[in-house]
């Protein structure tokens, strides 16, 4: 009986799957992070497109825009602020 009165109630491996599991679900969590802001700006772009469609011509001159160009420069803007959010800061 004296075996039994010594155990701890857990295998050795267990801190290391016990990490590993944490590890996982760290893991999982930044990738629906990532996938929720992605899909936020997304839907920010998509308002940005149909705001900027409702505008008439003038109203895009005043903000130097053409009509053809308000799809491209979306997509340029977004480009530019991903790099800018991906660099480095001091």
């Amino acid at each position: 009986m004296t075996l039994l009165n010594h155990t701890t109630g857990h295998i050795p491996a267990s801190a290391t799957i016990r990490s590993t599991f944490g590890y996982l679900i760290s893991r999982a969590g930044q990738l629906i992070d990532r996938a929720t802001a992605a899909f936020i700006a997304q839907r920010e772009r998509q308002a940005n497109l149909v705001l900027l469609r409702t505008l008439n011509d003038r109203e895009l001159r005043d903000i130097g825009l053409a009509r053809g160009e308000i799809g491209g420069n979306i997509a340029e803007a977004a480009a530019a602020g991903s790099w800018m959010r991906q660099a480095p800061r001091r």
